[in-house]
């Protein structure tokens, strides 16, 4: 079961759109007023996130429940990595 929401929010799934990275799924690990930090577990690990425009994201607005029950801190690259191919692999069997 994934969690919905109606804003940026930590946990969340989301799509670059814009930059060298188009097309690269991240996870948001936090948000301010201008901008989310993503990770992706491999180029960008949890502990040196990317900065990018809120603008140029396209979010998933869902928090996949593994990671909606793990507190932030405790979140690691292999299970942010772990959550971005399980939802690879459901994309690929979907289109």
């Amino acid at each position: 079961m994934e969690v919905r929401m109606d804003r940026f929010e930590a946990g969340m799934l989301a799509w670059s759109r814009a930059g060298h990275d188009s097309g690269t799924l991240y996870v948001i690990m936090r948000t301010d007023e201008e901008y989310v930090y993503l990770t992706d577990g491999r180029l960008k690990p949890v502990d040196k996130p990317k900065k990018k425009k809120k603008k140029h994201v396209q979010v998933m607005r869902t928090i996949p429940q593994e990671l909606a029950d793990m507190p932030e801190k405790e979140i690691k690259n292999e299970d942010i990595r772990r959550v971005i191919r399980r939802f690879a692999n459901v994309e690929s069997r979907c289109n």
